[in-house]
């Protein structure tokens, strides 16, 4: 009988990392009509949803121009390919980020150089920046990881004594900010992911690059569609990358509601730190006095991080690791031969990090049940 009940407890009790279905049930009917409309046009590729979403965005970011494209990975690669990179050119990354902040810059010509990261915030560590400069060195991508904004005014400072062009991913940062300015306005260019995980997501991949440039945002235009804006016309030899018109429609109707989920989002994360901040083998997120934080993913560090996931797992909360190898590490870069002493913040991290539920569908009930079956983890500890 007792384990009947366990089990019916846990049923009960099961929180998923996240609910996208949850999230759609609550604007079903503005989403439904969005897609209808959208089929109902054959407004497939391009059209009217895209050009719409283009200058929304645009305007929500705070930038002159957007480029909407296949997928956050495309964003960058077009990005960089727009900037011209050369053989040989080197371009710093961060060490902790999603591959395609590195991959990209290699598919596009230039030579990936690692940046250890800050061991609090997971962003690029500007002092250790100014180390990997050479006269190589062309441009800086500053991830925006987990919804915490990179230190930009060090970063742009750096950029401009040494004449260097920034990228900004904000894959992870929707309406980020640093310093009360929208992150993906301080560089050249900003890259966004609309994968449907993320707090603005898509039904499927998309992505956009933003800028102010508008020779570069012509230039990202015509590569992105086979090199030409005319059909049939082409100027330069380009690649297909396009987001397709119900993405768009999609992505309309999310936008409206954004600024709310991520409002959500922030007191789910107050939530989280109260209950979490005495507990003294977690260290709780840190976010920096001038940061407004987007909270995509809710990161704790523990050196039991391991066992605790399968606990949580135990107790039917699902929980993921964002990212456990850091990227300096895994075997694609290997033939860079770096130690783990080359990137001691980034290595310190990822065996640490931990990525718990926070979305807006979820209650602050569950919140709370989290973080009492994390304290009961630690009593024995």
């Amino acid at each position: 009988m007792l384990l009947l009940l366990d089990r019916l407890v846990l049923l009960m009790s099961n929180i998923k990392f996240l609910d996208l279905y949850k999230q759609y049930e609550s604007i079903k009917d503005e989403i439904d009509f969005a897609i209808e409309k959208t089929i109902l046009n054959s407004s497939f590729i391009r059209g009217e949803e895209i050009n719409k979403f283009e200058r929304e965005f645009a305007s929500l970011i705070g930038s002159k121009n957007c480029i909407s494209c296949g997928n956050g990975t495309d964003a960058i690669y077009i990005a960089l390919k727009s900037l011209g990179i050369s053989p040989g050119d080197e371009i710093i990354v961060p060490a902790h980020s999603w591959i395609s902040t590195s991959e990209t810059v290699t598919q596009a010509g230039g030579k990936v150089v690692f940046c250890d990261t800050d061991v609090d915030t997971f962003t690029i560590d500007p002092e250790e920046i100014q180390n990997k400069i050479t006269k190589n060195t062309v441009g800086i991508i500053p991830v925006h990881l987990y919804g915490h904004a990179a230190n930009m005014y060090e970063i742009l400072e750096i950029a401009k004594k040494h004449k260097l062009w920034i990228i900004e991913d904000c894959a992870q940062a929707h309406l980020t900010k640093f310093d009360e300015k929208i992150v993906g306005n301080f560089g050249v260019a900003s890259t966004f992911s609309f994968y449907p995980g993320k707090n603005l997501g898509a039904m499927g991949d998309a992505g956009a690059i933003i800028t102010n440039d508008q020779s570069l945002a012509t230039k990202m235009q015509m590569f992105s569609r086979h090199g030409g804006l005319i059909k049939g016309q082409h100027d330069i030899e380009g690649i297909n990358s396009r987001m397709d018109g119900i993405q768009a429609a999609v992505l309309r109707v999310k936008m409206r509601y954004l600024e709310k989920w991520i409002n959500s989002k922030r007191e789910k994360a107050k939530i989280y730190n109260e209950n979490l901040s005495c507990i003294d083998n977690i260290t709780i997120p840190k976010v920096l006095d001038n940061v407004y934080h987007s909270w995509h993913l809710y990161v704790i560090k523990t050196e039991f991080r391991d066992q605790l996931a399968e606990y949580l797992k135990n107790q039917g909360i699902s929980t993921q690791l964002n990212y456990p190898i850091a990227l300096p590490f895994l075997k694609a870069y290997s033939y860079l031969n770096h130690l783990h002493s080359d990137f001691p913040n980034a290595f310190y991290n990822q065996s640490r990090i931990l990525s718990l539920p926070i979305y807006p569908e979820l209650s602050n009930d569950d919140i709370i049940y989290i973080c009492e079956k994390v304290k009961e983890f630690f009593k024995f500890k």
